[in-house]
């Protein structure tokens, strides 16, 4: 586990593009795990500038995003099929048919959860997974739980994190209380994983990303035993960890 610390959340947005950049520098078709949420916001706007100044092509890229509200229709603006159009999608020349987010206002969730993770499979698998982190430490919308989920599937989002996303609805009984998600075991199969984290509210979560046991009450901790990861932190969400424990970019 490599662990990148920025000074702020501008510098480590910067970063985190860059590492998209390299990717699909090296590989125009990449496949690409993303993830929605405040925190990659910032890199998306980093990625749409370099494209705009020509220096990456999303002709060949396809995207798989890690989740979708259950039962909100695309149209709304806090679904995030919106989102990604909104931040990322309608700005650069990604081809429409290599998007693909969950369908959460499918008659058919079993299916549709099976038709995602077959669709991935038949890309050849996700070649680098952008996670944000809750402060509960869930990924994707995995919350803590007593088993690791292997693969998509339906899940009931914890008082938590309806709380927590409770600021980008008029209320909170307007916030879903489900959602679609890729399961830990699907974001694992990724070849690269990414993990961004701004802000001291996430120090925890991200200190026992690290150190803490790994236990599916703590969902990000099975990232310990990814073969290729990265956390690109900003100072405050590193802020209780050891000085030893991270690079300074």
């Amino acid at each position: 586990m490599r662990i990148l610390v920025c000074k702020n959340y501008e510098e480590m947005s910067k970063k985190a593009a860059q590492m998209i950049l390299s990717q699909v520098t090296l590989k125009p078709n990449s496949v690409l795990g993303l993830a929605t949420g405040s925190t990659p916001i910032g890199m998306y706007k980093n990625l749409v500038e370099l494209y705009n100044n020509k220096l990456v092509d999303f002709s060949d890229v396809v995207t798989f995003n890690l989740d979708e509200y259950y039962q909100l229709p695309i149209t709304n603006d806090q679904s995030y099929h919106y989102f990604m159009h909104d931040n990322l999608f309608n700005h650069i020349n990604i081809k429409p048919e290599n998007i693909h987010v969950p369908n959460g206002m499918t008659d058919s969730v079993e299916a549709e959860c099976i038709a995602y993770e077959q669709a991935i499979n038949e890309a050849d698998g996700i070649d680098i997974q952008v996670l944000g982190i809750g402060t509960n430490a869930h990924i994707g919308f995995n919350e803590p739980t007593i088993s690791f989920e292997r693969g998509t599937h339906l899940v009931d989002l914890t008082d938590s994190t309806i709380q927590a996303n409770a600021r980008f609805f008029d209320s909170i009984e307007d916030v879903p209380k489900k959602a679609v998600t890729m399961g830990t075991g699907s974001i694992f199969k990724a070849r690269k994983i990414m993990l961004l984290a701004c802000g001291e509210g996430k120090a925890e979560a991200i200190y026992n990303t690290v150190h803490g046991k790994i236990t599916p009450e703590v969902p990000a901790s099975i990232l310990q035993f990814h073969h290729d990861i990265v956390l690109i932190l900003d100072e405050a969400a590193a802020s209780k960890l050891d000085p030893k424990d991270y690079k300074l970019v």
